[in-house]
């Protein structure tokens, strides 16, 4: 008896084809995704509130309380500067590199300065 040798050629062939199909349904749905993100709708790093954004960019120089490391305290912050100073500190950094820039702009630079400038008087 020969077996015919298409056979595992044209099975292979049809597990390719099944396989690209549930791929690209799977990436037609990511793109839908990234296309609402890009519309403006909440992404995830912009729905943080100010005290997430802290920890996340922040926490590693001024301390988890504030208290300051590398960095200096920020617990009374809002006595020194108000929020718009503080937010321009944020955007476009200080001294010679010690506070990098760009860490937050706008909202979110916004939203972590006046969180600064008022919770940490």
């Amino acid at each position: 008896m020969r077996r015919n040798p298409v056979i595992p050629f044209a099975l292979i062939a049809v597990l390719g084809i099944l396989v690209m199909i549930v791929v690209s349904s799977v990436g037609i749905n990511e793109r839908e995704a990234i296309e609402n993100a890009e519309d403006g709708e909440e992404s995830e790093e912009t729905a943080a509130g100010p005290e997430e954004m802290y920890e996340q960019q922040c926490s590693s120089c001024h301390g988890g309380d504030l208290e300051g490391q590398n960095g200096p305290s920020l617990q009374e912050v809002g006595s020194q500067y108000d929020a718009a100073e503080i937010q321009d500190i944020i955007e476009n950094g200080k001294g010679d590199g010690a506070m990098p820039a760009g860490l937050y702009t706008g909202d979110d630079a916004a939203t972590l300065a006046e969180w600064l400038a008022e919770e940490h008087q």
